[in-house]
């Protein structure tokens, strides 16, 4: 599917290494045939040394001679990158954005023309290949394209498509939520520590914990509520702490947090979207 393709790189921070480097362990796609560009001369170095692909410092030289464009770079800067990159831009091309809070639309503005586009929402999870991303494809990009982008998405984790007005959820979800389960790992490792555990052992415990149980509930399809219950013992350990959870309120926090992120996502593209109408 990738083989014969050249795979072009604007961008090669934590989530653009992470697809460059699923894309060669899974052998989609020879070190040849990627290139990658970068502001930083250092990176473009290390990502050289490291990975054995083809560098330069102009964007330009990426879309002219790439079947296949990743925007990686922050959204900030997507609008200039776009820009300087658009009379490059044609048809021809597949156009795969990462930028978080950047709409289909407002990278077309960008470029000033109709895109074969695809926006990916992954989260930092990638980096060890256990990502999760959302894959929203617009009327140009063909059932072909989509295959290339979730056969680049998988390559680091899994993925699954759906309409693009659902990817601020998915952001407050899957995109934020590491970090909310980072914070819960940590707060279980501090109640192991105020129990007698050493930081280092219950932060071990901790993580284990989280990976194991949920790798148990992909592999066994069930209904987290149930395997909640075939731990829970009547009067036994694990409902006095079910129950201190529930006093504390952590399901509906948790909710709350996943409203919280996904609203702010929705402003941070509106944002976006009134700067482009600006011009």
């Amino acid at each position: 599917m990738l083989k014969n393709k050249q795979v072009g790189f604007v961008g090669t921070g934590n989530m653009g290494e992470a697809l460059m480097k699923g894309l060669l362990s899974r052998q989609l796609c020879g070190a040849d045939r990627i290139l990658c560009s970068d502001v930083r001369v250092d990176r473009l170095k290390v990502i050289a040394e490291m990975y054995g692909v083809k560098t330069t410092q102009n964007n330009r030289d990426v879309v002219k001679h790439s079947d296949i464009l990743i925007l990686a770079v922050k959204p900030q800067i997507l609008k200039q990158v776009v820009g300087e990159m658009a009379e490059q831009l044609n048809p021809s091309k597949l156009v795969i954005s990462i930028a978080a809070g950047v709409a289909m639309e407002s990278i077309e503005l960008c470029a000033k023309k109709d895109v074969r586009l695809i926006r990916v929402m992954p989260n930092i999870c990638v980096s060890v290949g256990e990502g999760i991303a959302a894959i929203s494809a617009n009327k140009m990009a063909t059932p072909d394209d989509q295959k290339v982008a979730k056969a680049i998405f998988d390559s680091v984790g899994k993925s699954l498509f759906m309409e693009e007005h659902l990817l601020d959820a998915v952001t407050g979800l899957s995109g934020s939520g590491p970090a909310y389960v980072f914070l819960i790992i940590d707060a279980l490792a501090d109640g192991g520590v105020k129990m007698g555990l050493t930081k280092s052992d219950a932060l071990l415990l901790a993580s284990q914990t989280v990976l194991g149980s949920a790798k148990m509930l992909m592999e066994t399809g069930e209904h987290p509520g149930r395997l909640k219950d075939s731990v829970t013992s009547p009067g036994g350990t694990t409902i006095e702490g079910l129950h201190a959870l529930e006093d504390g309120g952590v399901r509906t926090t948790l909710i709350r947090a996943v409203e919280a992120a996904t609203q702010r996502s929705k402003v941070l593209g509106q944002l976006m979207r009134n700067s482009l109408a600006q011009d």
